[in-house]
């Protein structure tokens, strides 16, 4: 990609697209290879499709990943849109022949982007690997089985996607609060050729509930979780908050009966 300053100080608008590739670590050292491959030509053929020079772009290795950034002259719609219908497609139609089928986390936002000698770093960077990291992210792309999904921030969808165009359907994007690193965000959740997925709201508590003695966020405060990196996540018209006496298990297989909860003594009501 060709950079009119490489001054690791100066900050330019990128659009930012971080891709993980799902149970990167169930795959043997044999199999790697193969799957970075995959990748590798996945993301090739839909720049190609899109009409997106591949020197035109940054792009990075993560091992099980990669990580872009496209410079502002070419329109952030062209890769929301047509790149990541074609980038869907190409997956779509490789897995149909892979004994273990290829999926992908994409995530993306727009903002300041510092280049050096090593690749590329800010906020803007950050934001965009922990949505495609996310676990809700993680949860759709395993819960509905799907070859792809798509994360993006609350201003790249309130800037671009809302408005709509060719290839970009507000309507099949669904919101989710999630914690990260940096603190509580909105992002918005597609799984691409299908309707918009169901994701459960988390109900952020009043301050004065909160200050309330018992409630979910004081409890939180008081056993040091507030401020911690989990999600409020739920399915459906259902929302959850793990937090004190509540866990959450996810894909988890029980091997033999198992007690979850407290002992609190024995019922004694009588029918």
């Amino acid at each position: 990609m060709e950079h009119d300053a490489l001054d690791a100080g100066e900050a330019r608008y990128e659009l930012v697209i971080s891709v993980d590739a799902r149970g990167s670590g169930q795959y043997s050292d044999a199999e790697k290879p193969l799957m970075r491959r995959q990748i590798y030509e996945v993301l090739e053929t839909a720049f190609a499709q899109a009409g997106v020079g591949r020197n035109a772009v940054h792009l990075e290795d993560r091992g099980d990943g990669v990580l872009i950034s496209v410079p502002g002259r070419i329109a952030v719609a062209r890769l929301l849109g047509l790149w990541m219908t074609e980038l869907h497609e190409k997956l779509r139609l490789d897995n149909r022949r892979e004994r273990r089928p290829l999926g992908l986390r994409v995530a993306m936002h727009v903002g300041p982007v510092r280049h050096d000698s090593e690749g590329i770093c800010g906020d803007a960077v950050n934001l965009a690997c922990g949505l495609a990291d996310s676990s809700v992210a993680r949860h759709l792309l395993e819960r509905e089985q799907a070859d792809l999904v798509l994360a993006v921030s609350e201003s790249l969808y309130r800037e671009v996607v809302a408005p709509g165009g060719k290839f970009i359907d507000p309507d099949r994007f669904a919101p989710a609060r999630i914690t990260l690193k940096g603190g509580e965000v909105t992002a918005w959740f597609q799984l691409p050729g299908r309707p918009a997925p169901a994701l459960g709201q988390p109900t952020a508590p009043s301050s004065s509930t909160a200050a309330a003695s018992g409630s979910p966020a004081a409890d939180e405060a008081e056993d040091g979780y507030e401020g911690g990196e989990r999600d409020g996540y739920g399915d459906g018209d259902a929302a959850y908050r793990a937090g004190r006496d509540m866990n959450v298990f996810r894909d988890t297989t029980f091997e033999r009966s198992v007690h979850i909860g407290h002992n609190i003594g024995t019922d004694r009501r009588k029918d």
